[in-house]
C-alpha cells in the first residue's frame, strides 16, 4: 500500500512542472501596486488635498491649544513655588480640564480624519478596481493580483491603471 503511495506520488510530483509550464504558457497574469496607486494617482492626490483643506483649520486650532496647555504647564511649574496655594490649585485645575479638552478634541479629531480617509480611499478602491476590470478585459488578463510579497516588474501593471485613473477612463 505504502509503496503505491509512493509511486503515485513521484508520477504526481514528475508530471507537475509539464503542468504548470504549459498552463503558464497561456495564462496572463498582472500585479496592480495599491500603495502607488495611493500614492501616485490623480484622483488619490486630489483626495489628499481636498482632506488636507478639509482638516486644516482644526489642526492649526488643535496645535494653538496645545501651546496653550504646554505654555500654563511652563508657567505652573516656573511659578509654583513662589504663588499661593488657591492660586496653584486654581492653575492646576484649569490646566487639567484645558488638558483634557486638548485630549478629546484630539481624539475626534483623529477619529474624523480617519473616516473621511477612508471614504476617500473607497471611491478609489472602487474606481481603481473598475479600471483593472476593464485593462483585464481589453487586455485579455486571466489573473490580476494585488498586495503580493514579491513580483517580478515585467508583470505590474500599476502604470496602466494609474494612467486609466488620470483619463478617467474607469469613471465610465
Amino acid at each position: 500500500m505504502n509503496t503505491k503511495i509512493a509511486t503515485l506520488l513521484v508520477a504526481l510530483m514528475a508530471s507537475l512542472p509539464v503542468s504548470y509550464a504549459s498552463a503558464s504558457d497561456t495564462l496572463k497574469i498582472g500585479y496592480v501596486n495599491t500603495q502607488r496607486i495611493f500614492r501616485d494617482a490623480p484622483t488619490a492626490v486630489k483626495a489628499a488635498k481636498k482632506i488636507e483643506a478639509e482638516f486644516s483649520k482644526r489642526d492649526q486650532d488643535l496645535q494653538r491649544l496645545a501651546k496653550q496647555v504646554q505654555s500654563l504647564q511652563e508657567s505652573l511649574e516656573k511659578n509654583a513655588v513662589t504663588m499661593p496655594e488657591s492660586e496653584r490649585r486654581a492653575k492646576e485645575k484649569d490646566l487639567n480640564e484645558q488638558s483634557r479638552e486638548f485630549q478629546r478634541k484630539q481624539r475626534e479629531f483623529r477619529e474624523d480624519l480617519n473616516l473621511r480617509q477612508n471614504e476617500e480611499n473607497a471611491a478609489i478602491i472602487e474606481k481603481a478596481n473598475k479600471a483593472i476590470k476593464q485593462l483585464a478585459e481589453t487586455d485579455k488578463y486571466d489573473l490580476i493580483v494585488q498586495d503580493v510579497v514579491w513580483v517580478s516588474p515585467k508583470l505590474d501593471v500599476t502604470d496602466k491603471i494609474i494612467k486609466a485613473l488620470s483619463e478617467g477612463t474607469a469613471s465610465k
